[in-house]
């Protein structure tokens, strides 16, 4: 059985638990980032909404939106926010194809194990008919190892 995380109403397999803290710690990353950039770049960036839009253009992968930045220190936020969006974009895809993965193994495991319980149904059944043919014949049961 998978473990979950429960959050609310919902159970949450724990493999993707971490994906809504890391979406919201991420547009925390987008929002101080634009806050930077509107202070630290202040020919490229010129107010808070123009940098949230820089940054969420870094973030998204897209690229610069405008004008690159000026500053030293305004070229390594981009660089961060490059690294940190292309992070983040495969932390996301890898997460959706483990979803899809473990629903597909779900319920071949499932099929298995219904498979499996009918097989030793049966077989128990089988094993109970045979003892009874022996009783009546007057031999005596066999037993068998479990």
């Amino acid at each position: 059985m998978a473990r979950e995380l429960i959050v609310g109403r919902r159970r949450v397999p724990i493999a993707s638990a971490w994906l809504v803290p890391a979406l919201l710690s991420s547009v925390l990353v987008v929002v101080v980032s634009a806050a930077a950039a509107a202070a630290i770049e202040t020919h490229t960036v010129n107010s808070f909404g123009r940098g949230l839009w820089w940054a969420t253009g870094l973030v998204t992968t897209i690229g610069f939106i405008g004008e690159p930045p000026e500053t030293a220190a305004g070229e390594m936020l981009s660089a961060f926010l490059m690294v940190f969006g292309f992070l983040l974009l495969a932390m996301v895809s890898a997460s959706l194809a483990a979803l899809f993965v473990r629903q597909d193994e779900q319920s071949f495991e499932e099929e298995e194990t219904r498979t499996d319980r009918q097989i030793l149904d049966r077989l128990a059944g089988i094993e109970q008919r045979l003892t009874a043919i022996e009783t009546h014949l007057g031999q005596q049961p066999r037993t068998t190892e479990p």
